[in-house]
């Protein structure tokens, strides 16, 4: 008799790795962006958001989540290399906590470490250098390694 697979387990499946996401680079003055699929593991960046200090323009962000649709974010905290928080991480964490109040999608966090050296290398390695900014790149591998680390 052959094996079939659980219904409810695929059903599962099939929704968590459908979910689109959006994630954030938080910073004081600029916010990075990145868009992507579960089903693929891959991000794009999208345009930087302006910040005054920590503080996003919220009609305009609102946009570009009603453009893209997302459904959950990812937000990105910076960590010391030994694993504390750093002087940026509670921002950040609270930054997560207004977009989970303002727009209602389930908010993962994800450790930031080292992405942005790893965005500036990927950036000197472009030939797009100008049209892809750092903290939007920084965005786009943070969301990358959180999707691995979603299947792994």
């Amino acid at each position: 008799m052959p094996v079939t697979p659980d219904t409810t387990q695929t059903i599962t499946m099939t929704t968590t790795s459908r979910r689109r996401i959006m994630a954030f680079d938080f910073g004081t003055h600029r916010i990075g962006v990145a868009f992507g699929q579960e089903l693929t593991g891959t991000a794009t960046p999208l345009p930087i958001l302006p910040a005054r200090d920590g503080i996003p323009d919220w009609q305009q962000l609102g946009k570009i989540i009603e453009e893209w649709q997302p459904d959950a974010f990812v937000v990105g905290v910076p960590l010391n290399m030994d694993g504390t928080e750093g002087p940026i991480t509670p921002r950040a964490r609270k930054f997560g906590n207004r977009l989970h109040g303002r727009f209602h999608r389930p908010i993962h966090i994800m450790d930031e470490r080292l992405s942005t050296v790893e965005a500036k290398e990927k950036l000197a390695e472009s030939n797009n250098k100008n049209s892809i900014g750092l903290d939007s790149m920084a965005a786009t591998l943070i969301l990358e390694s959180w999707f691995r680390e979603q299947h792994n």
